[in-house]
């Protein structure tokens, strides 16, 4: 699954539904086992976001995005380098959220303190957590815990999920329906870095 992304004429020019932005790690390998569950339990899915681990949200507004913006935030995503992980388990954030963890996970944590330290004025999530956890969401709590149960026994049914990590997305979108677009797409370091 590939994504054509958008120039930064086409995001100014989107201002109105591209109220956000955010940098994640798109997992299209994991497509086949969470898309269907997705699409009924992550409100993220019907907005246009595919399968992905995030690495920084909120990100920059759109209106405010520039080559700069783009150049700095591919110098601190090249400063790690491409990886292979496995999501094998189900995991869970109280009740509230059913996730996918990916082993190793410092790779994902070492995208998001680079790209926080290039841009310390966006914390992730806003600055809301202590412990930023990288995870693959499936479904959250607007779904209901018992369609998330169930989602969850048939999930673990279709793991575990390899991947190659070796790209991040930076997308731009709001509210409504398929209004997420890439606006970049940018490549980790060379192995082992």
């Amino acid at each position: 699954m590939g994504a054509e992304p958008v120039s930064l004429e086409q995001v100014h020019d989107l201002e109105k539904i591209a109220a956000e932005s955010a940098v994640l790690v798109p997992v299209p390998e994991a497509e086949r086992a969470v898309s269907r569950l997705r699409a009924r339990l992550d409100g993220a899915a019907a907005r246009g976001v595919p399968a992905h681990v995030t690495v920084l949200y909120p990100f920059v507004p759109p209106s405010e995005i520039t080559a700069g913006t783009l150049t700095v935030l591919a110098g601190a995503v090249a400063s790690v380098g491409a990886f292979e992980c496995e999501f094998g388990v189900t995991a869970w954030f109280g009740q509230d959220v059913m996730w996918l963890a990916p082993r190793p996970d410092a790779p994902f944590r070492a995208l998001t303190r680079a790209v926080c330290a290039a841009f310390p004025g966006y914390p992730p999530y806003g600055g809301g957590y202590d412990n930023v956890i990288p995870h693959l969401t499936v479904g959250d709590r607007s779904a209901g815990v018992a369609d998330l149960r169930a989602a969850e026994a048939e999930v673990r049914a279709a793991l575990p999920v390899t991947a190659h990590i070796s790209r991040v997305w930076l997308m731009t979108g709001g509210t409504a329906p398929d209004s997420w677009r890439t606006v970049a797409e940018l490549q980790l370091g060379a192995r082992g870095l």
